[in-house]
């Protein structure tokens, strides 16, 4: 493993901003949190303060609904046509595009990921989910219903946006979470508070800025940073909000079903994931042992989608774990910032100590070490790449998201799909799985069979703007991307006319 910890030099656009004196966005304008207060923003690959951002709460989030509620209701976004909402959307993807570099930098210094793939994945990928959510501001369409009532009748359905709409987004993609949340619904017409995590609120904040620019109206999108248990929850609870949608833990996940209870605000829930990758003994074995390397140490395996439960059949289980294993030892750990490294650190020092409690709790209940296991250094959050081989469902590192660079490698011997399904599916998460075979019955057999929400054949972690994204059990409520986001941000009103 090569490790090179420095810190390069961040370019003129993102220095600029991080010099600015940052605030909250609400109704149009940049204001301080109603308390004054503010955090501290780091990076976690020097432990180094880069930023501090206002610390709203319930008074300010009181305030950004009140905006967004008046934007929704008498603001000129409440008469905006289809048309220009879509050009507004599309506009927003240009725009990112332009400042593509600069965002990919603050990605990387405010996660910690590497710069490269923020640039092709975190950043690319926002971009493409604007363009491909501003189609949809045009299609949103009723129907004509042929009912069976006595008599003459014309009835018909509208698609009518939900309302003032509360996001919050989590911390391991920042800007596309963000993406994939503001895209859909201002294509349909909502308007939005928008509450990044505290960890990584940078790039939001900046987001604004071209939210501005774009020429969007006051009020449509308001930005308040703060804590989950202040701003969040304030938030998640406002008697105001139409809708809350939410990406981040399942724990966490409940909480904020419990706080939507009191208007019964629709909820749509993106969480978390112990996503299964089947290695089946006839697959292509360079590539199923580059993919389910990737699988869970792309972001650092800081991915709802990992693939941290790797299942190898036992004819070929000695070459996987041997693979995989040299797969992590060729990994460049180092500074995001730095374009030729390919794992960066933990997000935090919390997310650090619970990686590293799990890595113990591992060896505590028998896991194999096979390869890292380990801190790096003694400054950033840096863990190396980890492979745990001789696991088995009842270690804690089995059965719970561990959210880190580390796979839990179990073999298998049985050739009945229905059994090594079993395998895939015990587990309280369903929110991804790869099958890497050769056999095109076998792949599409066991995408059939494993209770998840999405299934992706020889690659993982897979993503598009135009596939629906979700899981099932609890991974979560309703589906990201895709046609199937727009049923969360619209209400359908049904017409009958008497003629």
């Amino acid at each position: 493993m090569n490790i090179a910890i420095r810190k390069p030099s961040l370019g003129s656009a993102a220095a600029a901003f991080l010099a600015k004196r940052h605030k909250l966005l609400i109704d149009g304008e940049w204001v301080d949190a109603r308390s004054g207060k503010t955090f501290a923003v780091e990076d976690p690959a020097t432990e180094e303060k880069i930023a501090e951002v206002p610390a709203g709460d319930k008074a300010d989030i009181d305030l950004a609904v009140a905006a967004a509620r008046r934007a929704f209701e008498t603001g000129p976004w409440s008469r905006i046509s289809p048309a220009e909402r879509s050009r507004l959307v599309w506009r927003l993807g240009d725009l990112l595009e332009q400042h593509a570099d600069e965002f990919a930098e603050l990605e990387a210094l405010d996660n910690g990921k590497p710069v490269t793939n923020a640039r092709q994945g975190d950043v690319q990928g926002s971009i493409d989910m604007f363009r491909y959510m501003a189609g949809w501001a045009t299609r949103l369409n009723g129907e004509t219903i042929p009912v069976s009532s006595a008599g003459n009748w014309h009835a018909y359905t509208l698609r009518e946006p939900v309302g003032v709409v509360g996001q919050i987004i989590p911390w391991n993609f920042p800007l596309m979470m963000a993406a994939w949340k503001l895209a859909p619904a201002l294509a349909s017409g909502c308007t939005i508070v928008l509450k990044p995590a505290e960890q990584t609120p940078l790039s939001a904040l900046r987001f604004g800025q071209l939210i501005q620019e774009a020429g969007f109206p006051a009020g449509v999108v308001n930005i308040v940073t703060g804590f989950g248990e202040t701003a969040g929850a304030a938030l998640a609870e406002h008697p105001d909000v139409d809708k809350v949608a939410f990406t981040g833990s399942t724990e966490v996940g409940k909480i904020i079903v419990r706080a939507a209870a009191g208007n019964l605000k629709r909820v749509s829930l993106e969480l978390g994931g112990k996503s299964p990758a089947i290695v089946f003994p006839d697959a292509d074995l360079d590539l199923a042992i580059a993919g389910t390397a990737d699988a869970i140490f792309y972001n650092q395996g800081q991915c709802c989608t990992a693939g941290s439960r790797l299942f190898a059949h036992k004819s070929i289980y000695d070459r996987v774990v041997a693979g995989v294993s040299e797969a992590a030892g060729k990994l460049k750990v180092g500074h995001g910032l730095d374009p030729s490294v390919n794992l960066g650190p933990l997000v935090s020092k919390e997310q650090h100590q619970r990686v590293t409690g799990f890595l113990q709790s591992g060896r505590e209940e028998g896991a194999e070490v096979v390869t890292g296991g380990s801190i790096i250094g003694n400054q950033g959050y840096f863990v190396e790449p980890t492979v745990l081989a001789q696991t088995n469902r009842d270690m804690r590192v089995v059965r719970e998201e561990i959210f880190g660079p580390v796979v839990c490698v179990q073999s298998y011997d049985d050739d009945d799909l229905d059994a090594v399904a079993r395998f895939a599916n015990d587990t309280e998460y369903g929110l991804q799985a790869s099958v890497w075979t050769r056999n095109l019955k076998v792949a599409h057999m066991m995408a059939r069979k494993i209770r998840a929400g999405t299934i992706c054949i020889n690659t993982h972690n897979y993503g598009d703007p135009a596939w629906p994204f979700g899981g099932y059990k609890q991974s979560g409520w309703g589906r990201e991307m895709g046609k199937e986001v727009m049923e969360h941000y619209t209400e359908t009103k049904a017409v009958a006319a008497r003629l």
